[in-house]
């Protein structure tokens, strides 16, 4: 479970980064992407490991009320699981035509 929270909180900074304040970017970023521990963060801003906390924890709804509201994350693992979906069909129905699985690779790339 801890494993998929930090891939998901990772996913969100990804999409939603550039929404947050410095000190919520920073504070993320050490804790998720890092792997910083509350005490070790307080120690770096000399803060207490309570307020460190209490701001990963907001910022954490902050990021799932973006991705409530803006779909961004949700909707690009739909279009990956689409162009996967199409991408299999094509193979399987359509071998020899390959300019239609040279486009699905391009949109792929687009994607990432």
């Amino acid at each position: 479970m801890e494993i998929e929270k930090t891939n998901r909180m990772n996913a969100l900074f990804e999409f939603y980064s550039t929404l947050l304040t410095e000190k919520q970017m920073n504070y993320m970023e050490m804790y998720y992407a890092d792997d910083f521990s509350l005490g070790e963060i307080a120690e770096e801003y000399e803060i207490s490991r309570q307020a460190v906390y209490d701001n990963i924890k907001r910022t954490e709804k902050i990021l799932e009320e973006y991705e409530k509201k803006l779909h961004l994350f949700s909707d690009y693992v739909v279009r990956g699981e689409l162009l996967e979906t199409l991408k299999s069909y094509v193979s399987e129905t359509y071998p020899k035509d390959t300019t239609i699985l040279k486009y699905i690779e391009q949109i792929q790339e687009v994607e990432e």
